[in-house]
Order: C-alpha cells, then sequence, then structure tokens
C-alpha cells in the first residue's frame, strides 16, 4: 500500500490541476497576470466567438493590450460593448486596452471582450486553442483560451437563460 500511495498521489494531482477543462489557467508577463483565458463554444455555422479573461498588472508602471491573434480566426479585435440610453453598442478598440498599474481589467460578456472573426472551425465546449496577447511593455504572451459552453456567462458558468445573442446570431458578446 505505501508504494502505490506516491503514485496515486500524483495521478490526483495531475488530474485536479490539467484534467479539468475549467479549471483556472493564468499567463504571466512582466507584471502582467492573465487569467483564465476563456470562450464560448459556437453553433454549427457561426462565424465569430469572443473572448474573454482578466487581465491584472501588479507593476508600479501602467501597460496596454494592443492585440490578440489566434489561429482559430482570420483576424482578431479587441472590442468593448457598452449601453448608453438604452442602446447597446459594441466598437472596436484599435488602440487596445489599457492595463493600469496596481489595477485590474476585466474582459467579460457585455463589456471589453476579445472578438474571433472568420472562424476555421466551431467552438467546442471542453477544448482549448491557443491565443497570443501582445501587450505594449511587457511584449507577446501565449495563452489558451478554454472553451465553455454556448452560453455560459463565466469560466466553468453554466449556460444562460435559453437564447443569447450568440445563440441567434453566431456573434459573441
Amino acid at each position: 500500500m505505501k508504494r502505490t500511495f506516491p503514485a496515486l498521489a500524483l495521478a490526483v494531482a495531475a488530474l485536479v490541476a490539467g484534467g479539468n477543462p475549467i479549471a483556472a489557467h493564468d499567463y504571466k508577463a512582466g507584471a502582467i497576470t492573465i487569467d483564465h483565458p476563456w470562450s464560448r463554444a459556437t453553433p454549427k455555422g457561426a462565424r465569430v466567438a469572443g473572448g474573454y479573461l482578466t487581465l491584472r498588472n501588479g507593476g508600479a508602471e501602467a501597460d496596454r493590450l494592443l492585440s490578440v491573434s489566434s489561429d482559430i480566426a482570420a483576424r482578431t479585435e479587441i472590442h468593448e460593448m457598452s449601453t448608453a440610453n438604452g442602446t447597446m453598442t459594441m466598437r472596436p478598440l484599435p488602440e487596445g486596452v489599457p492595463a493600469p498599474a496596481h489595477g485590474e481589467v476585466a474582459f467579460k460578456p457585455g463589456g471589453f471582450h476579445i472578438m474571433f472573426f472568420d472562424l476555421k472551425r466551431p467552438l467546442e465546449k471542453g477544448e482549448r486553442f491557443a491565443g497570443r496577447l501582445t501587450f505594449e511593455k511587457a511584449g507577446p504572451v501565449d495563452v489558451e483560451f478554454s472553451v465553455e459552453a454556448i452560453g455560459a456567462a463565466a469560466p466553468g458558468g453554466a449556460a444562460t437563460a435559453p437564447a443569447t445573442p450568440e445563440a441567434k446570431d453566431g456573434h459573441a458578446h
């Protein structure tokens, strides 16, 4: 029994750390930490998807997320969704998004997000896909996006009820 315990402990540790598709995954570049990049599964025929994550800047200097890229899409943009006077708008942010010193920026449905345009294939719940975030000071950071349910509101979260904008028009918000 003593011989099998270390092997069992290692197997359990590996399962907890890497075998769970919703396990948190973080990336670091300089003072920037990128917390749990994720996306939503896409319905068949969808041409776009959204990407979400949290940026934390633990440094004394501000930085800026300049761009995002991924092999799953022909084009990728940083966007912001906002509501003013009851009208929801989405706009690209070609200058990127500031990461303030000692601050945090959340990319989430209904706010800042990443748009993956002209998907090369559908995204399926439970898979991961590669991406690269490029910062003004911290430079490029390779990450993996975890794919959640079609209407997920957060990483590891259940789908939202019942029809989401993504499900209607294939556009992740």
